[in-house]
């Protein structure tokens, strides 16, 4: 009786901390992802204006209207990044995020990412905003 106590306990503490391991896993990756949407709502701005001021310093400036946006992994509907749209101001405006789809070309090797701009935040939905493009990509470390 006494083993079979200490054999549910020994199991139980077990479970408990396998279960403790994966929370901790998924737990770092809801906080990339907002410390991502973070950075992105804080410094977006920012980053615009430097990646305008990158652009322009080069010679090769966009004349239309632009915005730092989180990118959606469709796969996950993790964050796992940011990049900046260009195009009319009314239709830059409607944007909220990048889908990121991702697959692989007849298994040979290629990986293509497809980067649309999208209305929604929501990977259940996608609603491309047609007339604005990706214009760059930021790379955010955490």
């Amino acid at each position: 009786m006494k083993i079979r106590r200490r054999l549910t306990w020994v199991l139980s503490l077990a479970a408990v901390f396998g279960l403790a391991v994966a929370t901790y896993a998924q737990l770092g990756s809801v906080l990339k992802g907002g410390a991502v949407v973070f950075a992105v709502s804080k410094f977006g701005p920012d980053i615009n204006h430097f990646i305008n001021g990158l652009e322009g310093k080069h010679g090769v400036s966009v004349l239309e209207a632009t915005k730092v946006v989180p990118i959606l992994s469709i796969g996950n509907g993790g964050y796992v990044g940011a990049a900046q749209v260009s195009g009319p101001l009314a239709e830059v405006k409607r944007v909220q995020a990048v889908a990121q789809i991702e697959g692989n070309f007849k298994g040979v090797g290629i990986r293509v990412r497809a980067l649309i701009p999208v209305a929604t935040k929501s990977v259940t939905n996608i609603r491309r905003v047609n007339g604005v493009g990706v214009s760059a990509i930021v790379d955010i470390h955490l």
